[in-house]
């Protein structure tokens, strides 16, 4: 009977953030570990699949990294990167395309269908969601000369998004799962980054909120604490004081930018705990390190 007790008291707990997100868009990047353990992944389809029963409207934005390190491996095709971005020539965006949008996104889909959600996988090249430009990156030289541009392949940047296909998704009660895979004017594909993508459709739609899952704990201070709340205009001096860097600094941007755009709450999570996203969204103290407009 005690623990029957305990069960209620979670979900009072959770009834006001029902009463105060329902109707809201949730923007999921779903990646790293959560991905890969099984346990992880089958929770992660019924925790998306409950927020969608009670009022919410989460949208999922997958990335696949190892799987496409899996079968770039397996075709004898070798991975180069630069900055942590993928040099991909014509092969490999084809082997990249493959995996995101033919296995990835069909398997998460799939697995939110099997514990009774409505799932539907688009790139972005379904409905002109995602409309990307070739993106260069430019490596600091000598301080007197301008940065060196340096051309990484299919890689894009994100344009634009055309929230429509989302929105009637929306309305219609399925759960959209967006491959990271950009189109251009000419109907060129790029490969883009999972994280930004993610952010942009998250400004494109106005959502209550964006999650970003990783394999650490959040943001960490200099003496290695979770950092629970960062307000905005506290971000530069966190990055030039080097308490956030290497990998958490493209994420911190791209939270930035979510903001920006009109998100209104940005969390980064461990995707490594159990049931991650529904922590976040549904107790007082959540987990992970929320970002804050200033």
């Amino acid at each position: 009977m005690k623990e029957l007790i305990q069960k209620a008291e979670v979900l009072h707990e959770a009834l006001p953030y029902i009463r105060q997100f329902y109707g809201k868009v949730v923007v999921i990047k779903y990646g790293g570990h959560a991905m890969v353990d099984e346990t992880l992944k089958e929770q992660f389809a019924r925790d998306v699949v409950l927020m969608k029963y009670i009022g919410l409207n989460p949208v999922v934005v997958h990335g696949g990294g190892p799987q496409i390190n899996q079968v770039l491996e397996r075709m004898r095709i070798e991975s180069s990167f630069v900055d942590g971005m993928r040099v991909t020539d014509a092969p490999t965006m084809d082997v990249v395309e493959m995996v995101l949008v033919g296995k990835v996104n069909k398997e998460i889909v799939n697995l939110i269908q099997l514990h009774g959600g409505r799932a539907v996988g688009l790139s972005g090249k379904d409905g002109g969601l995602i409309r990307a430009k070739k993106l260069y990156m430019k490596k600091k030289t000598e301080a007197h000369l301008p940065p060196e541009i340096i051309d990484i392949g299919a890689v894009g940047e994100v344009e634009a998004i055309n929230p429509a296909v989302i929105e009637t998704l929306d309305r219609g009660g399925f759960i959209p799962v967006i491959a990271p895979v950009g189109v251009g004017e000419e109907g060129e594909t790029y490969n883009i980054n999972a994280d930004l993508v993610a952010g942009k459709v998250a400004g494109a739609l106005k959502a209550e909120k964006l999650m970003l899952l990783t394999d650490v704990e959040g943001i960490l201070d200099a003496d290695g604490k979770l950092l629970s709340t960062i307000r905005q205009g506290e971000a530069p001096g966190l990055v030039e004081g080097k308490v956030i860097r290497g990998g958490m600094i493209p994420k911190l941007q791209c939270a930035l930018d979510a903001l920006a755009d009109g998100v209104n709450k940005v969390h980064i999570v461990d995707g490594r705990v159990q049931h991650a996203v529904l922590l976040e969204i549904f107790t007082r103290g959540g987990v992970g390190t929320e970002i804050l407009g200033s």
